[in-house]
């Protein structure tokens, strides 16, 4: 009797195993990813076309993962008003929500704080660790002496959009006078002096004829700006502004009858080219990882699939570096799912994964440099000009504007050294 009894607990706990195992690895792991991002104040609209491209992503990956198995993601968002205390306190929420991946980019000064904060959290608490992924802020030192382990960029950095920018530039022969102005923090202070570096080297005969840099996010007349801009003559204006302070300052040109070309890191986007009108036909410029007009027809596709999930032109915001950034993250957390044959998520396995992505989504390709954690991507230089002109089938937000490509970059060719001594993750 006592061997049967004994029998028939083994039978029970063998079966109650089986059943507990096989449930774990039928219910997905869930990556629980925070948004930390402007969502209120002068810079909210960038935030909210930033958490549009995410969600798309997310519903994307989890569609994926219920048919095919995977790592599922939980996108939940932290408004940081676009400033640096905001900006930790809600990584705090964020860690003691549980998140495991905190995603940033739209300023470059918030970043160097996440970095910081995210290196002190990572070493004071390795059980709860969590990992940085940057998709627009683009302070070359995040990737340079600011290099973090924690820590990965999915958009260009300044010298490399710069470069970019600058081979256009450098072949308008009648231009020989422009104007620098940015927003006075760490990210304008790294476009001027790479702008002053990439002109002297490849355009010495164009003259600076003025520089200034504006506070963030507080002008709301641009017009003084633009009027001084006019006054010298400037025949471009060279700008890393974003969000409104661009808007602003592309409309105040256009009233004050400002009629040069403007070399832009953001034109393309968030209502520059509805503020600027016909007068930026032929005349603003922006370069890009990605823009609409790219003559593929995986570029049309994605960007059609983009379109059908957010039909409203006001909500047309979407950027390829975001998507391949998601894709490397899910690429990266099955890959060690499959490796550990566990549904446990494990950071250190998720950095090393990163470290070395290579991600193809509707033909464009990245890969992540494991000496700083910069992406390497393709950059693309485009030219404003009315929808339906040659070169230009689709517009941006609806404004009937939109960006010929002007010339496409390699990512070998947008490629630029570094000076990151990485230190490896303990």
């Amino acid at each position: 009797m006592q061997l049967i009894f004994r029998f028939f607990l083994s039978f029970i706990f063998l079966v109650t195993t089986f059943y507990a195992t096989a449930q774990s690895k039928s219910v997905p792991a869930t990556l629980k990813i925070a948004m930390i991002e402007s969502l209120s104040g002068p810079f909210g609209n960038t935030g909210e076309a930033v958490y549009r491209n995410l969600l798309w992503a997310t519903e994307r990956v989890n569609a994926r993962a219920a048919t095919k198995g995977g790592v599922k993601f939980e996108l939940k968002r932290y408004d940081s008003k676009g400033q640096s205390e905001e900006a930790t306190s809600a990584l705090r929420s964020a860690i003691d929500d549980g998140a495991h991946i905190i995603m940033q980019g739209n300023s470059s000064a918030v970043a160097a704080v996440l970095i910081d904060a995210i290196n002190k959290h990572n070493e004071r608490e390795p059980s709860k660790r969590v990992l940085f992924l940057n998709y627009s802020a683009i302070d070359p030192a995040l990737t340079n002496e600011k290099c973090s382990p924690w820590h990965f960029r999915f958009d260009a950095h300044v010298d490399m959009r710069m470069k970019a920018l600058v081979e256009v530039l450098k072949e308008d022969t009648a231009l020989k006078s422009i104007y620098i102005i940015g927003q006075d923090y760490s990210f304008g202070h790294a476009v001027a002096k790479e702008a002053k570096r990439q002109l002297a080297l490849q355009r010495p005969d164009v003259v600076i004829v003025g520089e200034e840099l504006h506070p963030i996010g507080r002008i709301k007349d641009f017009l003084p700006y633009a009027a001084k801009i006019k006054a010298t003559g400037a025949q471009a204006v060279l700008t890393g502004n974003f969000g409104n302070d661009l808007t602003l300052l592309v409309k105040a040109a256009k009233d004050v009858g400002y009629e040069g070309k403007f070399y832009t890191f953001f034109g393309n986007a968030l209502g520059a080219p509805a503020a600027i009108g016909d007068a930026g036909v032929g005349k603003v410029v922006a370069v890009a990882d990605w823009l609409p007009n790219v003559p593929t027809a995986g570029s049309e596709a994605f960007y059609q699939a983009f379109k059908a999930r957010f039909p409203n032109p006001a909500d047309d915001y979407v950027h390829m570096r975001m998507q391949l950034m998601m894709e490397a993250l899910s690429q990266a957390a099955n890959k060690t799912i499959l490796s550990n044959q566990s549904n446990a998520i494990n950071i250190i396995a998720i950095q090393a994964a990163l470290t070395t992505a290579k991600v193809t989504f509707y033909t464009q390709t990245g890969e992540m440099r494991a000496a700083d954690h910069q992406f390497q991507q393709p950059l693309v230089v485009g030219l404003m000009d009315k929808q339906g002109a040659p070169g230009v089938k689709f517009d941006v937000e609806g404004s009937g504007y939109g960006f010929k490509v002007m010339k496409q970059i390699s990512a070998k060719a947008a490629e630029l050294p570094t000076t990151c001594k990485m230190a490896k993750p303990l």
